[in-house]
């Protein structure tokens, strides 16, 4: 058996169409053999496989793994901006070796990504030895992905930990520090499992339910936060250009097309997805897009 490269991406209900387009360009940019693990929650399941099975994805490899929310019971504050990032799958990439079993590297990625590069590579990203993970730092970006522009962006932990709270304090981390964004993670199973990072974050999300740790400006700090936390100081990064980002963030703000070309990764993070109105580079993103075999999911676009 030659390597499997596990992949694991979340189908939610009313944007499924995103997890099949990324689907679709993972598959479409790579000869490695890819195991695509595709994680809904129970009333979705059938969808999933009928989406896969009935479309231009019947080939590939893939199992479609049940995520039961009652696992987060008590675990997540129900006050949010952006109710959105409260939606069980969101901490999908809390629990990888509770659903995944029989691989020692993981790779997990946000359903609003497009990959253009081979897989493969980001997949051979080395791992320090320790680490359970590695991300892309917020810091990190390529110069022509000009930040300024971003207005609101966050990209340090002042954005995510509310540092008037003691218990954020208390862990001597400068609110100066680099943050990194948990939608391309790189992960070995055996240090995670190894570390307790899932026993971890779940304190992380429980001390929040009680004490309120997070920056409510930042509606994103639901899964990140707790992640910032446990991680810090202890994570390998990805290359760059293996996660370029924040195409959600401003519908006025595009990029140079050889910028987006050289990218092996896009990620739509921010409020404005592709397969909205109105965003930016959603040709990118359509050129991907598998249309849905029962016709539920449409695209929203005033041209299409």
């Amino acid at each position: 058996m030659e390597d499997e490269i596990p992949v694991v991406i979340c189908a939610a209900a009313g944007r499924m169409g995103a997890a099949m387009a990324a689907i679709n360009s993972i598959y479409s940019n790579t000869d490695a053999n890819i195991l695509f693990y595709v994680v809904g929650l129970r009333n979705t399941l059938s969808r999933i496989r009928k989406w896969i099975e009935h479309s231009k994805l019947r080939e590939i490899n893939f199992k479609i793994v049940e995520f039961n929310p009652m696992v987060l019971k008590g675990k997540i504050r129900p006050d949010s901006a952006r109710p959105e990032l409260l939606q069980p799958l969101n901490f999908v990439r809390f629990y990888l070796p509770l659903l995944i079993h029989q691989h020692e590297k993981v790779i997990y990625l946000d359903d609003d990504v497009i990959v253009q590069g081979d897989i493969q590579e980001l997949y051979d990203t080395t791992l320090a030895l320790g680490h359970a993970a590695a991300f892309s730092d917020d810091c990190d970006l390529p110069s022509s992905q000009d930040i300024h522009r971003l207005v609101g962006l966050q990209n340090t932990y002042m954005g995510y930990l509310d540092y008037r709270k003691k218990t954020i304090k208390d862990l001597g981390i400068s609110p100066s520090t680099c943050s990194f964004n948990p939608g391309v993670i790189v992960a070995n199973m055996t240090e995670w499992k190894h570390q307790r990072i899932t026993k971890q974050l779940e304190k992380w999300m429980q001390k929040n339910v009680e004490e309120n740790l997070y920056s409510s400006s930042l509606g994103g700090g639901v899964a990140t936060s707790p992640m910032l936390i446990v991680f810090h100081g202890k994570y390998s990064t990805i290359n760059p250009l293996w996660h370029i980002r924040h195409l959600g963030w401003n519908p006025d703000t595009r990029y140079s097309e050889h910028f987006l070309q050289e990218a092996k990764l896009l990620h739509w993070n921010g409020r404005h997805k592709p397969w909205d109105f109105p965003s930016v580079h959603n040709d990118l993103w359509e050129s991907w897009f598998v249309p849905d075999p029962a016709g539920i999911f449409k695209l929203h676009h005033p041209n299409s």
